[in-house]
């Protein structure tokens, strides 16, 4: 098992990684308020992991949400459902709440402790990889809005996230390659070295090689433990954890939610961000295919969608937190392995950018 440590002060809290961590009764104990426990999952992750969750929690006052799944439900009507069982239940202000599934039931659960009663403890126990890598980790919590995603939400740190890899073999091919889009922004941003190892072992971890997974999440997670630690709220360095991510929450938003796994969106938001970081000459078009190549070779997609106009994208991308003052901040390549923030661009770049055609790029990778 690799512990790491998020760093805040007096919140700091442990993300603890390997297999079979689900039953290991010593790592959820200490981190829980009192005999009350809502286990909030959803329906397709509680037959597969709800009763080893349940076990070890054995002799708690348990109380269980199962939620619908999928991203179309990460809504206020869905939210309510949490606060429905805790009230219910009777729960009081020493209540855990304990998030098992993905990203969407992570978010909802945090910001559903983060709200009742004005604030509860809550452990993040994430079952997708992109959730393991990304979401659960960093204290973001919140619910899309139909105008935008993630738009309705609090920084909310876990007590702890209890990262059992062993649950990955379970998820669907389609998940783990949406989780890898995660996995390789660590790289692109922050750590070239990092880029390189996934170029190597990036058949190794579609292939779920238990060791290979477990460096993987250890140093992503890592990775987004230092960001955090030095800017939790995205004041400004945290936002560099976005690359990809505005083209991409513009795909989700247009295309609805769920249509395009948040993996998929921000893998294709990821290609545009290259390829406006070439187009402003920061990397080359040998850096971008790089990139892309390594998207490709973990399953993901590396177009926009078809029927998405660069009016479509403008108008999504308006409604967007990195937007301030009405100027639209993007996270964009300096070289690989270092990301910036920047509303500093030609606005005929970006409109390039957006009309570009994917397609012959994509031609030209074979050349």
């Amino acid at each position: 098992m690799q512990t790491l440590t998020v760093d805040l002060g007096d919140r700091s809290y442990p993300i603890y990684i390997g297999g079979g961590l689900l039953s290991r009764a010593d790592l959820f104990k200490p981190h829980l308020a009192g005999r009350q426990v809502a286990i909030v999952t959803n329906e397709t992750v509680a037959p597969l992991y709800l009763d080893a969750l349940r076990e070890s929690l054995a002799g708690q006052d348990i109380a269980i949400v199962v939620l619908p799944d999928g991203e179309s439900f990460k809504n206020w009507e869905t939210l309510q459902l949490i606060f429905d069982g805790l009230l219910r239940a009777r729960h009081d202000r020493k209540t855990t709440v304990i998030a098992l599934g993905g990203g969407v039931v992570g978010d909802m659960a945090g910001f559903a402790a983060a709200c009742y009663q004005r604030g509860v403890d809550f452990i993040q126990v994430p079952t997708t990889l992109l959730s393991q890598v990304d979401s659960s980790v960093g204290g973001k919590t919140g619910i899309n809005h139909p105008l935008g995603k993630n738009m309705v939400g609090a920084f909310y740190q876990p007590n702890a996230v209890v990262i059992d890899t062993s649950v990955l073999n379970t998820l669907p091919p389609r998940e783990l390659s949406a989780g890898l889009a995660e996995v390789i922004k660590y790289g692109l941003i922050c750590d070239l070295e990092f880029l390189g190892w996934l170029e190597e072992h990036i058949d190794e971890l579609r292939d779920l090689k238990p060791d290979v997974l477990i460096q993987a999440i250890e140093r992503s997670c890592a990775a987004k433990a230092r960001v955090v630690g030095a800017d939790e709220r995205e004041s400004g360095l945290r936002a560099i954890l976005n690359l990809g991510h505005t083209f991409g929450h513009a795909v989700e938003t247009h295309m609805g939610y769920g249509e395009w796994l948040h993996g998929e969106a921000v893998s294709a938001g990821t290609v545009m961000a290259l390829e406006m970081s070439s187009r402003l000459g920061w990397i080359s078009g040998a850096d971008r295919d790089r990139g892309i190549r390594l998207l490709l070779r973990a399953g993901l997609p590396v177009m926009p969608p078809d029927e998405m106009t660069p009016e479509d994208f403008l108008e999504h991308m308006a409604v967007d937190k990195k937007v301030l003052d009405g100027r639209l901040r993007l996270v964009l390549l300096r070289q690989l392995g270092e990301a910036v923030i920047t509303d500093d661009f030609p606005r005929e770049v970006l409109d390039a950018t957006l009309r570009a055609d994917y397609r012959v790029l994509l031609a030209q990778l074979g050349d």
